[in-house]
């Protein structure tokens, strides 16, 4: 499955809002506490994905954005 995520960092609060594009891509939009200063935010990204989707976080894979708060990952 693809996910397109708009990170939203230094939030004062943690949620997520889906919005289902088709069957194997989603966009979600994800509030964190965590700063993007040294791959803080998507450590917690990956973190609230796997949480959020009830996979491992090893089985989620960042394939594009890795500076940006526009990511693009896969599991």
């Amino acid at each position: 499955m693809k996910i397109l995520v708009t990170v939203k960092p230094g939030s004062s609060q943690e949620k997520v809002v889906e919005n289902v594009v088709n069957d194997n891509t989603r966009e979600v939009t994800i509030w964190t506490h965590a700063r993007a200063h040294d791959g803080e935010a998507n450590k917690k990204v990956i973190e609230i994905l796997s949480d959020y989707y009830k996979v491992p976080k090893t089985s989620i894979t960042l394939v594009r954005g890795a500076t940006s708060k526009t990511k693009t990952f896969e599991f």
